[in-house]
């Protein structure tokens, strides 16, 4: 393959075009076009008659009514039923009912028209939440990508219908044009972190901002390797120095009127990390590493949204964009960066590169003068080895803005565990003989030394660090994860955005 040539022509955001593709509707009835129809059934009580099985039966054929199990009832002259267990209708969270919605879509895989009564399974949700819920799960379930591969067959769904009662329709319709944006958003993150490094670097992703940025209300400035140099932005040029690639860094703005609070995000961008000289291990790992910019996709396509949805917030992102490669002008153990606004920095592992950009971009957010501070990085396999490949870690310096995080976060079901800061323990790990800080610390606590470097860059403004290098893939389908980059904080962020609320400093 002529990489250059390919990559050339190639667009590395198709998801835009692919969820217009999927037509969603709300309707009282299931539309005689549908060729799948999910059906919910509990753990106990009546079995709806169109399944046209007993309890007896589906118990016989191994299913339970559990939220998640499901099972397909053929029908040779018309659409499958697929009865969709849904657990106890009581109990029905927006989480459960989200998993529940992936299962029929996946359990549909070769149906390309769905409709269901899902939505109004859930007891206990508004319709707005619960049809979004059905929406986000069917849709990310079926999520491939496929931008490379010589027929592109995108998710193979072409409509979904919400079938809801007559009085739930407006509010179940508002779920439903919400999920159409949230999951866009999703959809785009995984793109993006999908895309090999070869077909996505630090400028194309710049041009994919600027592209995204004018249908989506939102303002933008790219910065390249001059006007970094003269920003100061020791950090980002220091690790983009062994590569044949420029730096880029991405600044979005979105400016609702008369906004309610300001919020910055700044994202980990590095397209590809190879270790520098530090060089990783040649193993599955160092494969996913084309995923190591999660951090600025999640940022990139969570301000997408938010003129869609109405947020009152003023969002300011910052995306810190490079690769980080190996080569005779690549930075090396020893050498001493200066970030923006002067703070020097010994380098003792060229691999713990991520912290480097995202200290110009914390810096960068500062001047800002938001309300908040909050990054977002695949920053630490000490992260994934603490939490899992589950969930994300939350550090900050404000609990109310944590707090806010981990409202979000129980909301879209993308979880995240607060750790500590622990400065008083670790921060001395941090001293240089050299320089004002090293950027790492001792073998033990690295997503904990990790934090207390970001923090020193985040002033007095309330801060929060999310390390996702644990959720920033699966390597299986998994509810409505699908293979590969999960866009992991998308929808999280969106969520902060639009509850966001002035934290105490």
């Amino acid at each position: 393959m002529n990489l250059t040539s390919s990559a050339a022509t190639f667009d590395p955001a198709p998801s835009l075009a692919r969820a217009r593709e999927v037509t969603l509707d709300v309707a009282r009835a299931v539309p005689s076009s549908a060729d799948a129809i999910g059906v919910p059934v509990g753990e106990k009580g009546a079995v709806p008659r169109q399944l046209g099985l007993s309890r007896h039966a589906l118990t016989a054929a191994g299913f339970e009514g559990k939220v998640g199990q499901t099972l397909v009832v053929p029908r040779g002259d018309g659409a499958a039923y697929v009865a969709v267990g849904v657990g106890d209708p009581d109990e029905l969270t927006a989480a459960k009912l989200r998993d529940a919605a992936a299962a029929f879509a996946r359990a549909a895989a070769k149906r390309t028209n769905l409709a269901t009564t899902l939505a109004d399974a859930a007891r206990r949700l508004t319709p707005d939440v619960a049809a979004q819920a059905v929406v986000e799960g069917a849709l990310l379930a079926r999520y491939r990508y496929g931008a490379l591969k010589r027929e592109r067959n995108g998710n193979g769904l072409h409509a979904l219908t919400v079938v809801s009662a007559g009085a739930r329709i407006a509010d179940a319709r508002r779920g439903v044009e919400r999920a159409r944006v949230t999951t866009r958003a999703a959809q785009l993150a995984r793109d993006l972190a999908n895309t090999p490094p070869g077909y996505l670097t630090a400028s194309r992703l710049a041009d994919v901002a600027r592209d995204i940025a004018a249908t989506a209300n939102l303002g933008v400035d790219v910065f390249d390797a001059d006007a970094l140099a003269e920003m100061g932005c020791g950090g980002l040029l220091g690790v983009n120095a062994g590569s044949a690639e420029p730096p880029r860094l991405v600044k979005l703005t979105y400016r609702p009127a008369r906004p309610t609070g300001h919020l910055a995000l700044v994202g980990k961008g590095v397209m590809y990390d190879s270790g520098g000289i530090s060089l990783k291990n040649s193993d599955a790992m160092h494969a996913a590493m084309k995923m190591d910019m999660s951090g600025a996709a999640a940022v990139l396509a969570s301000m997408s949204a938010l003129a869609e949805l109405g947020c009152r917030t003023a969002v300011t992102g910052f995306l810190m964009c490079t690769d980080n490669m190996p080569s005779g002008s690549a930075m090396k153990l020893g050498d001493v960066l200066t970030i923006r606004g002067g703070t020097t920095v010994e380098v003792h592992n060229t691999d713990a590169e991520g912290r480097l950009v995202l200290a110009d971009g914390l810096a960068l957010a500062v001047e800002e003068r938001p309300d908040a501070i909050v990054d977002i990085a695949t920053l630490t396999g000490a992260c994934m080895v603490a939490l899992g490949p589950g969930m994300a870690g939350v550090f900050g310096t404000s609990q109310p803005l944590v707090d806010q995080i981990t409202a979000a976060a129980d909301a879209t079901d993308e979880p995240v565990w607060q750790l500590p800061l622990a400065k008083e323990k670790y921060r001395k790990q941090l001293d240089s003989d050299v320089a004002d800080l090293k950027n790492v610390g001792g073998p033990y606590g690295g997503a904990i030394i990790a934090a207390l470097f970001l923090s020193e860059f985040a002033g007095d403004v309330p801060w929060a660090h999310l390390d996702i290098a644990g959720p920033m893939k699966v390597d299986a389908d998994e509810s409505w994860r699908s293979k590969g980059a999960t866009g992991f904080g998308t929808r999280l962020l969106i969520e902060l955005a639009l509850r966001f609320s002035r934290p105490r400093r």
